[in-house]
C-alpha cells in the first residue's frame, strides 16, 4: 500500500515505520539523499534505515569523517555527510562513487553531490524538517520508486 509523499512524524517510530517501509523495494545500487535542517531527523533516518537493514551497528552522522560504511544483511550501507566539504573535488577524493553499484547509498547535505551524481539514480529525496513541534518529511520519489508514493 502506497504511503503519502507527505508524511507527519508524530514519533520516532513514524521515521522507523518510513525506514521498514522502503527496505523491501532498496537494491544494490540505489540512492537516498537527505535534505533538511541540523535537528531535522536525517541522521535518526539513516539509523533507522540501517537497523532495518539488519546492520548490527551502532550508526551515527559521519560528519567528522564523512563517510561510514556498514554491512547489511543483503547490502552494505554506505552512510555521507557531505556538511563540511568545501568542494567538488573533495566529493570525488571520498571515492564513493565506485562503491554506490554495489550497496545502499544514503547521503546527508547531498547539494554538493548533486551535479555530480547522474540524474537517473537520484530517485528518492527525502526533506525532513522541524519547526521545534512538529517533524515532516516530503518525499521526491521517481523511477521505481515513484509507485510506492501518492503525490
Amino acid at each position: 500500500m502506497p504511503l503519502p509523499a507527505n508524511l507527519k512524524l508524530k514519533s520516532k517510530q513514524d521515521t522507523v515505520k518510513l525506514a521498514e517501509f522502503l527496505v523491501p523495494i532498496l537494491q544494490a545500487g540505489d540512492l537516498i539523499c537527505l535534505y533538511g535542517n541540523l535537528g531535522s531527523g536525517k541522521t535518526f533516518f539513516a539509523a533507522a534505515l540501517a537497523k532495518a537493514l539488519g546492520v548490527p551497528d551502532f550508526v551515527t552522522s559521519p560528519s567528522f569523517i564523512l563517510f561510514n560504511q556498514y554491512q547489511g544483511t543483503k547490502y552494505p550501507l554506505y552512510h555521507l555527510d557531505l556538511f563540511r566539504l568545501k568542494n567538488e573535488q573533495e566529493f570525488w577524493e571520498l571515492g564513493v562513487i565506485d562503491l554506490m553499484d554495489n550497496g545502499i547509498t544514503l547521503i546527508e547535505w547531498p547539494e554538493l553531490a548533486n551535479k555530480l551524481l547522474p540524474e537517473s539514480i537520484q530517485n528518492l529525496n527525502l526533506y525532513f524538517s522541524f519547526d521545534g513541534k512538529k517533524r515532516t518529511v516530503d518525499i521526491d520519489a521517481r523511477g521505481k520508486f515513484a509507485p510506492y508514493f501518492i503525490k
